[in-house]
């Protein structure tokens, strides 16, 4: 298991030994983790890329990053589109269809599609996802028109897709039909329990634009090296979100969104770990090399794009040689995507799409925009009579988890690899495990020496994330430097400390098994307890989980990092996690990170996704990476035991695992809890295998 270690700690130096370089950063005299939440008005900063490297290193994390939050990761399978085009009405210089086909079997999108007429193609291929307009995909005023835009780039020879948000004129889970579509589209997937397989609103449509990629690609027409998007507030946010995860995107530009003071107020917009490390102008920048143009306004949030988040992007096309793909422009109206805003795109389209020899000259020439009615495509409001329900198509997507784990359930040395490929990243980015290259940082305080061992109070940290974790290190008198046992617990390291602080409990057996053992308070936990702070982390109101880490996700980063300078401080002994209680739920959910697990699973019913709704067990997409079973069988096949598991606490999962992969001693279940007095024998008896 060297390679899951060297993951966890790859990068990170010891400040404890590192010498001279411990004067260069140091560990706060507070733990800032748990200061007021970041909400999606936080202001924030563009990162100090040093390289053309570390940004493509960046720029791939945001990807599975923006994938894995939006429950794409793995990919899903793309089912047939069985797309329709009909009702086709001839103009001066182009034409307007009706179409739609499925994102996902039974979810029907549905648009309209505008081409060039009297021209020879292909032609560029070009998506319109809308803003939160009254009427969506139809509305036409003076502030935002799709319609002008799709006409005006059909009569300049590009083919032009519009189609429906979630909720708007012709796609479903609209809950007051006749209502304006802002009203009506934000109601898919708002029960929590839909976290925990990382589906969401915002998910659905950034499939939904997959697919609309994979359709315009799809027409003869179309020239699929000359696919672009552009959209205005919501649809800005899908841009430059379809940006970041499908290279067949040839240019885009995403219209007054890209901020770093308002990242999108809509559950479209918002997902659970999307923007905890990253803001829009990041994911915004993931598209570099690419062609991209950034249009802002003086009346909104982006008005500070000429001085802040123009620059930033630019930075990343520099570092890439590509200062003449990136463009920022800002014009003085209100929330807009108007004629002004729209004459920018056709220029910039027109110059990388079109080879135009004047984009420039592209200007908007007037339109006449169909009635309603003759652009609907289920004018009646009635769906082919195979369209899903909410509940069916949430039902669709956990049976597809579900069944995208056990088919690909690790059963050989082969698979194992694979899983564990597939799985690590989903496990990095659902636990929202740091994996820059930060350093770990470590500040010694005071020493006592005893009879049989020596304690060492220690904080761990990581350089620039804020943490400052209380530990204790406790080596015995004669340390055979084989093992060290990470001991974890609801209430921290004061439940093997005695009020002298010597060890005792299972701490004290481990030192006199001559096993080192690490201490440790978590995130909120021991010296760390704040009840004002746990009681403004309200995890279902104002998108908490898109910008901030769960209780949960922090106590297993400590463990994580934890983990991290047990390997340093020791230069590869053996690290064995030990969770007690609740705590030993945690240590499974960080069971890559280590050689060994002990883990008492409290029986809990884990099964039962409304007990994983609890303020200590809570983690967006837990159940989509397999829960407690997945994840712990990353780390197969370590030494494995799992103890007071209940009738409830389902291991077959994990058992099949070891069994397949020859290794059935490995893994031990015990049903009723073990005394410490077990737990520590099984622990020493790892020394000598």
């Amino acid at each position: 298991m060297q390679s899951l270690r060297n993951f966890c700690s790859a990068a990170m130096a010891c400040a404890l030994t590192c010498g001279a370089h411990a004067a260069d950063a140091v560990l706060l005299p507070k733990d800032r983790r748990a200061s007021a939440p970041v909400t999606l008005n936080t202001l924030r900063s563009f990162p100090e890329v040093a390289s053309k490297a570390a940004w493509e290193r960046r720029a791939a994390d945001i990807r599975e990053q923006v994938l894995v939050s939006c429950g794409l990761w793995p990919m899903p399978e793309k089912t047939p589109l069985n797309a329709k085009i009909f009702g086709r009405i001839e103009r001066d210089g182009y034409s307007v269809e009706k179409v739609y086909f499925q994102s996902y079997p039974g979810f029907y999108v549905a648009g309209n599609l505008y081409r060039p007429m009297g021209k020879k193609g292909p032609f560029p291929g070009i998506l319109n996802p809308h803003g939160h307009w009254a009427k969506g995909r139809l509305e036409d005023v003076k502030d935002g028109s799709a319609v002008a835009r799709c006409i005006n780039f059909a009569k300049q020879g590009m083919v032009a897709l519009s189609w429906d948000m979630i909720g708007y004129n012709d796609t479903q889970f609209a809950t007051a039909p006749g209502e304006p579509g802002y009203r009506t589209h934000r109601h898919f997937a708002n029960d929590p329990t839909n976290q925990l397989w990382h589906i969401s609103q915002m998910g659905l449509q950034t499939w939904n634009s997959v697919r609309a990629l994979d359709f315009l690609a799809s027409l003869p027409d179309v020239d699929p090296k000359r696919l672009a998007c552009t959209g205005e507030s919501g649809g800005g946010t899908q841009t430059f979100m379809l940006g970041a995860i499908d290279d067949r995107m040839a240019a885009q530009a995403p219209i007054v969104m890209v901020s770093h003071s308002m990242q999108g107020g809509c559950s479209c917009e918002n997902v659970a770990g999307l923007r905890v490390d990253y803001s829009n102008m990041e994911i915004s920048a993931a598209a570099a090399p690419r062609p991209q143009l950034l249009v802002a306004a003086t009346g909104d949030w982006t008005k500070s794009i000429l001085t802040v988040e123009g620059p930033a992007v630019a930075s990343v096309y520099k570092l890439l040689g590509a200062e003449d793909r990136m463009k920022f422009v800002r014009f003085d109206f209100n929330h807009n995507y108007n004629q002004t805003s729209r004459e920018a795109v056709y220029a910039w389209f027109g110059r990388w799409l079109l080879h135009a020899p004047d984009p420039d000259a592209l200007k908007e020439v007037p339109y006449t925009k169909e009635p309603d009615a003759d652009l609907r495509v289920f004018p009646d409001g009635k769906l082919p009579p195979d369209a899903a329900t909410e509940e069916q198509l949430t039902a669709h997507l956990i049976r597809s988890a579900t069944n995208d784990l056990w088919s690909h359930k690790p059963t050989n040395p082969v698979l194992l690899a694979q899983y564990r490929k597939e799985m690590l990243p989903a496990w990095r980015r659902s636990l929202q495990i740091d994996s820059t290259e930060r350093r770990l940082l470590v500040e010694p305080g005071k020493i006592t020496k005893l009879p049989d061992c020596t304690i060492t109070i220690l904080a761990i940290g990581r350089d620039g994330r804020g943490d400052r974790i209380p530990a204790v290190l406790i080596t015995p008198r004669h340390d055979p430097l084989r093992t060290m046992a990470i001991l974890v617990h609801p209430d921290g390291k004061s439940a093997y400390l005695d009020e002298s602080g010597a060890p005792k409990g299972l701490a004290r057996q481990l030192i006199e098994k001559e096993t080192a053992v690490l201490l440790l308070d978590t995130f909120l936990t021991g010296e760390l307890a704040d009840e004002t702070a746990a009681k403004a982390r309200n995890y279902f109101t104002n998108f908490f989980t898109g910008y901030n880490r769960t209780d949960v996700q922090e106590r297993v980063q400590d463990i994580v990092t934890a983990c991290s300078f047990a390997q340093a401080h020791s230069k590869g002994r053996r690290v064995i996690l030990c969770g007690s209680g609740r705590a030993g739920l945690w240590t499974l959910l960080a069971a890559p990170a280590a050689d060994a697990v002990v883990a008492d699973c409290a029986q809990l019913d884990s099964a039962n996704d409304r007990e994983l709704l609890a303020r200590d067990l809570f983690a967006p997409g837990l159940r989509k990476l397999g829960a407690f079973e997945g994840t712990a069988a990353i780390a197969a096949t370590n030494p494995l035991l799992v103890h007071n598991t209940g009738e409830k606490f389902t291991t077959t999962f994990l058992s099949d695992v070891y069994a397949r992969n020859r290794v059935p001693e490995k893994f031990r279940q015990e049903t009723a809890a073990l005394d410490e007095a077990a737990v520590a024998d099984w622990i020493a008896e790892l020394r000598f295998r």
